[in-house]
Order: structure tokens, then sequence, then C-alpha cells
């Protein structure tokens, strides 16, 4: 996870954006649950957009199993994140609203984040 991203780190659809500042994986379930309260929080008064997707499986052994068994079956699956990411991307409700809603969703994330305005 070196290096900034290339792809992926301007604002394409709308007018706001949560940006990931560090790298890190971010599992589905903290992406789901940040699309939920943006989705709650919003009350049909805009569109969201979500640009990472976990294609990563992470997988696991079961305790006290012996070498060379084979890999384990998939436990969760992550997004890979590098720094200047965007996740979430939001259109269609005042700033103020935006901003709230953004925070929101970044709590359900652990890495560090920021808001952007589209210029």
């Amino acid at each position: 996870m070196k290096g900034k991203s290339s792809c992926g780190s301007q604002i394409c659809f709308k007018k706001y954006a949560l940006q990931a500042l560090e790298p890190a994986w971010i599992t589905s379930r903290q992406i789901e649950a940040g699309r939920q309260e943006i989705s709650r929080n919003v009350c049909r008064g805009g569109q969201i957009w979500v640009h990472i997707f976990p294609d990563k499986p992470d997988t696991v052994r079961p305790t006290e199993m012996r070498m060379c068994s084979g890999k384990g079956s998939p436990k969760y699956w992550v997004a890979v994140v590098k720094p200047d990411k965007i996740l979430y991307e939001m259109g269609g409700v005042l700033e103020n609203i935006a901003r709230k809603v953004i925070l929101i969703a970044a709590s359900k994330i652990h890495i560090r984040t920021q808001f952007i305005l589209f210029e």
C-alpha cells in the first residue's frame, strides 16, 4: 500500500466527497455501515456513490490445524485503500447537511479522512 492513489482521487459525479488520508484495508461491513448512515441521514434528498469495492478476500485457517493443508476459507472481504482515494461521494443536498452526514459515515471507518468540496 505504498504511494498515493493514482486513479479515484478526484470528485467525478457530484459536489461533496469523503477522502482517505492514510492507507488501510476497509472491510465490507465498514463500507456498508457508512453507506447506510449516509442514506439514513440524507432522508431521500440526495444521491450517493460508493467508490470502493471489497474485492480482496482475507482468509483464516482453523486453529490447531496441521501445516501444509492448504489455504483457509475467506473470513471477510476488504477493499485496499491508498491515501487520496475517494470513498463516498454525494450531491443534491446542502453543504451543512452533507458535511454532517459525511462525518457520521467517516466515524464508521477506522482511518483518518477529510471532507472535500468540489469547486
